[in-house]
């Protein structure tokens, strides 16, 4: 795993955490906030796993 990966992974964790929370507290800009970290993280991770595709391809 490269660090965008790595990264990409927890700032998924960190929203879905953020979306749950403001969802039962009933704080929709806390829950927009999660969805948002949410789509960044996974949007970081595919790109760390084009990288790691790449990567191995071109060995």
């Amino acid at each position: 795993m490269n660090k965008d990966q790595v990264k990409g992974r927890a700032q998924e964790v960190k929203g879905k955490v953020n979306e749950v929370a403001g969802r039962i507290s009933g704080n929709k800009d806390l829950e927009q906030k999660g969805k948002l970290q949410n789509v960044g993280g996974k949007i970081q991770a595919g790109y760390g796993d084009l990288k790691r595709d790449i990567k191995k391809n071109s060995a």
